[in-house]
């Protein structure tokens, strides 16, 4: 017989460990909400497509990754490839990102001080970003003071809602280009556009936006929905869930946090490790679903000035034609930090640009996690001690890594290795 593994949670990283388990065994998911896609879901807000947490699009520089994800697709009749478009918001301007990358569109005084000051960065002995004690240290030694102020302080202060100097580094590897102070010095002289992102150009469905991926990595998948896993323990050497389902393993890619009150264990040290994790820290957003004038096919607007709470706007509209059916105009999510009341947002939302509309809203209160010092060494810990019971964790908030899609498959096709070792 198969051997039975339950994964609690259906997100792109529960979909993908199903659909590379599922030709070994015996593969089931419980998923709380009433479909697939846990931060990938999208809804039709008459006639619109809403990102209800971001909006998620598909590429990655990891060869096997990349050609996993396109077994169940057709790359050419179900996609489109764009090239990102992004911009910050400053001084009521648009300025290209990354910031640095486009010091010419600043005046002299400030191109004076932030090239004084990346040439006296580089005159000093390199060290490896990797050894830098926290991401504002980071970021200072990096970019110099005049750009952490103007840009960097305040635009992640605003999205984590933290101490910047309390955030580990770990969480930057593979997600933002280490910085370079030769090529920043080139890209502003020759005007070239940043080409080492991961999501420099990517791939998007042409209909159904990330809601279409989730949909069709569930075919064929054996999912719960509308099940809230509450009780979690071990009888006659298998898991029992909810007293109803039975497992050999379980994958869990749920909040980790919420494990010390599920998993019901006798192992001391299994409980301290339960317990160490449940301080973790975490962001919700609030997202406002608008209609926007055209903008000029942008993807991305980052906004750092304190005149607004919102952090972000991503047009997804500009995605693709068919997310726009309910309207004459474009549609675009706008990004708050934490829970924020819908008529605050409707007011925020007058004082940016593209004369904006409100469609919808939606609140998660789980989407941004944030690393400090000791969050991987409790991690790997808890990881430790649940691998000797058959339960593994994966995924961002199992492992409390921020995850885009392609890190969420590249690591549930890790476990996939290890389980069928």
């Amino acid at each position: 017989m198969k051997k039975k593994i339950t994964i609690v949670g259906a997100g792109i990283s529960g979909l993908s460990a199903a659909r590379l388990l599922s030709p070994t065994a015996d593969v089931e998911l419980l998923d709380k909400a009433d479909k697939a896609g846990g931060l990938i879901k999208c809804d039709y807000v008459a006639g619109n497509l809403f990102h209800k947490v971001g909006g998620h699009v598909f590429n990655s520089k990891n060869k096997e990754v990349f050609n996993w994800f396109w077994s169940p697709f057709d790359i050419e009749k179900e996609f489109l490839k764009t090239t990102r478009k992004a911009k910050i918001l400053y001084n009521g301007r648009l300025i290209g990102y990354p910031l640095e990358n486009h010091l010419f569109e600043f005046g002299k005084d400030i191109v004076t001080k932030v090239v004084s000051e990346l040439i006296d960065i580089q005159k000093q002995n390199a060290v490896r970003p990797q050894e830098y004690d926290n991401f504002e240290d980071f970021l200072r030694s990096n970019f110099g003071e005049t750009l952490y102020h103007l840009y960097f302080k305040p635009y992640n202060q605003k999205i984590w809602n933290t101490d910047l100097s309390k955030v580990a580094l770990e969480w930057l590897e593979g997600k933002l280009p280490m910085p370079n102070i030769r090529e920043i010095f080139i890209n502003n002289i020759i005007k070239e556009e940043e080409s080492e992102m991961v999501h420099a150009t990517f791939y998007y469905p042409k209909s159904g936006g990330s809601q279409f991926i989730a949909n069709r990595l569930s075919e064929g998948l054996h999912i719960q929905t509308g099940f809230s896993v509450n009780l979690i323990e071990k009888q006659n050497g298998s898991y029992l869930i909810n007293k109803t389902i039975r497992a050999d393993t379980i994958v869990y890619t749920a909040d980790v946090r919420e494990l010390a009150n599920i998993l019901k264990t006798d192992d001391k040290d299994l409980q301290a490790a339960l317990q160490d994790v449940t301080t973790l820290k975490s962001n919700g957003t609030s997202n406002l679903f608008c209609e926007c004038d055209d903008n000029d096919d942008l993807s991305w607007l980052y906004i750092p000035e304190d005149f607004t709470k919102a952090h972000r706007i991503i047009y997804t509209g500009n995605f693709s034609p068919a997310n726009n059916l309910g309207t004459n105009r474009k549609t675009c999510v706008v990004e708050f930090s934490g829970k924020v009341d819908p008529e605050i947002m409707k007011e925020e939302i007058k004082l940016l640009p593209g004369n904006l509309s409100p469609l919808s809203y939606n609140y998660e209160p789980n989407s941004y996690v944030i690393q400090e010092k000791d969050t991987r060494q409790k991690i790997t810990r808890l990881k430790e001690l649940l691998q000797n019971y058959d339960f593994y964790l994966v995924g961002r908030f199992a492992e409390w890594e921020y995850y885009n899609m392609d890190k969420a498959i590249e690591a549930s096709q890790k476990l996939s290795r290890k389980l069928t070792a």
